[in-house]
């Protein structure tokens, strides 16, 4: 009798072992990412604290907006993942541009990394105390994509920004290389409060505006 109250034990504890990954991974609804970045090249790799540029991620359930700042540009993209629609909204030598983009362009622009697979890497490292993994992919025009990410956050927005839609976990640093072009990114601020519903007010004033066709040739 003792043997068969031994199995069921060793199968509960086996089951609740089994679970603690799914468990200890966090899935978030809203979330604010702040990440600062760097413009190099093969040459010249990216170096840490040669530019004032940030990049800055606001997810609040379906909706996301993404914010791109330097000294002389600035763009913010908004998307709305249950519409398909998208605003973006750019700041270059004093022009302000208001674009929109239909369900069919926002899918046009994110088709570089359609079919994205990452592959994991024996490196690890640990980023704004979190593990990380590192991973990389390779998009069908040949850019290259070496990320380190946290399995431990998990955002259920998974299009908030295209790269990272098959990625299983967040992205705390990262490096895109395009021909000689390297841009790099590292978080500094992470923050789990709600996300203010204004963050997402699109202006409707002060902006010229243009479709997307019109835009292409400048986005």
């Amino acid at each position: 009798m003792k043997n068969v109250r031994i199995i069921p034990s060793i199968g509960i504890l086996y089951l609740t072992l089994a679970a603690l990954p799914s468990m200890a991974q966090k899935k978030v609804s809203e979330l604010t990412l702040v990440y600062d970045y760097w413009i190099g090249s093969a040459a010249n790799p990216p170096k840490d604290g040669n530019e004032n540029a940030s990049h800055t991620v606001y997810i609040k359930g379906n909706k996301s907006r993404s914010e791109m700042t330097n000294a002389i540009f600035s763009s913010t993209t908004f998307y709305d993942a249950t519409t398909g629609n998208a605003v973006i909204l750019k700041e270059v030598s004093g022009q302000k541009l208001l674009i929109r983009l239909t369900p069919e362009n926002w899918a046009e622009r994110a088709q570089p990394y359609d079919g994205l697979q990452f592959q994991n890497l024996p490196e690890t490292k640990e980023i704004a105390g979190y593990k990380c993994i590192k991973a990389t992919a390779k998009t069908k025009a040949g850019a290259t994509i070496n990320v380190f990410y946290t399995k431990d956050v998990l955002p259920e927005n998974r299009t908030y920004d295209p790269q990272f839609r098959t990625l299983d976990g967040l992205p705390l640093e990262y490096e895109l290389t395009n021909g000689d072009l390297q841009i790099k990114y590292r978080i500094s601020r992470l923050n789990f409060n709600p996300v203010p519903a204004s963050r997402f007010d699109i202006p409707k004033s002060g902006y010229r505006e243009m479709n997307y066709e019109e835009s292409k040739k400048g986005i």
